[in-house]
């Protein structure tokens, strides 16, 4: 078992704490955001943690806000590691980002039926309210990408939401946005991963406003909100082998976890092959070794 990694002790006030991030107030409009290496499955936070993800989540997100800025802009500054020499605690794994107002809205976007799409696909042949044709087989690629918005829960799992369920949360304005985008993120990062052999099933967005102007948030197509799948082993009819949590998850569903707290302890060798994901993940989507990040 990977020991449990403690909150780090910073000469700002801790403003809040999620399932892999910690959030500092660092001024009146600047916060800090900490990748710990906590791990999550089915909404439960696991008391094993898996080596240097909390980093390759800030490499990674860095990579993609900065490569979709042009797409819409997000809330993100810097994550230069060199620029927390004075708490090294936190190099590798913090960014300074503006303060935002987050929606209360997940935005996700699926190219693949698969997870919780595939389940319900399986029982009324709908995702979301959305109808989609007969005979579809688990993981298939779907004709096109689609937007399936949940509830943002603080706790417990996140509700399904159909088109108007969301609209009827955020209004017609900010729904068409917040969809429009989310799509255009998707596509950007599907197409690039494709490009170095890998496929991008679906990912999961967040928004929120800086003062009137609505931006992206938190965390951008990285494997805690994104599923990645080796192009060359994938297959539709099974669930593929992948880069993200799905192996935890996988493990889990293997053993028979009813999904309470407390989970099971992690073997080692889950731990490891999680972390080895993780890494190839980023360099593999960068062209970067990871060791240049923080050797």
């Amino acid at each position: 078992m990977s020991a449990p990694q403690e909150r780090v002790s910073l000469p700002f006030p801790h403003v809040a704490k999620g399932k892999v991030r910690d959030l500092y107030e660092i001024a009146p409009d600047r916060t800090l955001l900490v990748a710990s290496d906590r791990i999550s499955v089915f909404d439960v936070v696991l008391e094993d943690e898996i080596p240097d993800k909390g980093r390759v989540l800030t490499a990674l997100a860095t990579f993609w806000f900065e490569r979709t800025a042009s797409i819409t802009p997000n809330h993100f500054i810097s994550a230069d590691p060199s620029d927390f020499e004075s708490i090294p605690e936190v190099a590798g794994r913090a960014m300074v980002v503006r303060t935002a107002v987050p929606i209360r809205l997940e935005c996700i976007a699926r190219g693949y039926l698969f997870g919780g799409a595939w389940a319900s696909y399986r029982e009324t042949g709908t995702v979301h309210g959305r109808s989609l044709r007969p005979g579809l087989r688990e993981a298939e690629r779907l004709p096109e990408p689609i937007f399936t918005p949940t509830t943002k829960s603080e706790t417990g799992h996140d509700r399904p939401l159909s088109d108007d369920d969301a609209v009827a949360l955020v209004g017609v304005e900010v729904f068409e946005r917040l969809r429009d985008a989310t799509l255009a993120i998707y596509g950007h990062g599907a197409s690039h991963a494709e490009s170095v052999g890998i496929l991008l099933a679906d990912t999961k967005l967040e928004f929120g406003y800086v003062d009137d102007e609505l931006v992206l948030i938190d965390e951008v197509l990285t494997p805690d909100s994104s599923r990645y799948w080796p192009a060359d082993r994938y297959a539709p009819g099974v669930s593929p082998p992948s880069f993200d949590k799905q192996y935890v998850r996988d493990h889990y569903l293997d053993v028979g976890w009813d999904q309470r707290p407390p989970a099971p302890p992690v073997p080692p060798d889950v731990v490891d092959g999680t972390r080895a994901r993780y890494v190839e993940a980023y360099e593999r989507l960068t062209g970067c070794p990871f060791s240049d990040w923080y050797g």
